[in-house]
């Protein structure tokens, strides 16, 4: 088998395994947010804050939801590295931000943090700062979901189908997933251009 078909093979293994139930559950967050007047921060490193850039233009331009990511401001996201450290970049962005108990965290993340690894413990500190303020959490995650699963209201598991692939298939699929949920009806509220297009 070629790499390519083996790749797209594992995609459909992934779609099979993903839980339809909780991004039902992401989307019924995602409207409540916006009823409430509440903001989306949507949060990720490296791949992932790609996604999540993307992913503040879908929500605002599609679903009318005030979105923001903390890593489209690379000035801010630099300073707070250099001069703060790694680990609180998120925290600190979202205690001037006065995040609120109306608001919505969206984490994109291959592996969700974990402070005992090491991995993302900015996601962790901004998590934890989320449920001091009340706060609701959701997310897009590989492997086990990390932190991010085990505090989120709603969380879907991109499943591990090839060990070596976790990270191309999670960030991959972080898109595929934002794309439905701003696709949801329940979240959508713009017409796409081209589906405009007569």
């Amino acid at each position: 088998m070629s790499h390519a078909s083996q790749f797209l093979e594992e995609a459909r293994r992934v779609i099979d395994g993903l839980d339809s139930g909780a991004i039902e559950r992401m989307a019924e967050q995602l409207e409540a947010v916006r009823s409430r007047g509440g903001r989306l921060f949507i949060l990720g490193v490296g791949g992932s804050a790609a996604n999540a850039s993307h992913a503040v233009n879908d929500f605002r331009k599609i679903a009318g939801i005030e979105a923001y990511a903390p890593t489209d401001n690379v000035s801010e996201l630099t300073a707070r590295t250099n001069d703060e450290g790694w680990a609180t970049i998120f925290i600190e962005w979202l205690r001037v931000s006065r995040l609120k108990p109306e608001d919505l965290i969206l984490v994109f993340s291959v592996g969700g943090g974990s402070l005992e690894k090491n991995v993302s413990p900015n996601l962790v500190t901004a998590l934890q700062y989320a449920r001091e303020v009340g706060t609701p959490v959701i997310g897009v995650v590989g492997k086990d979901g990390g932190y991010t699963a085990k505090v989120a209201t709603a969380c879907a598991i991109v499943p591990t189908v090839n060990p070596d692939h976790i990270t191309p298939h999670s960030e991959a699929f972080q898109a595929v997933v934002w794309h439905l949920l701003v696709s949801h009806p329940r979240v959508k509220t713009h017409v796409t251009k081209w589906e405009s297009v007569k």
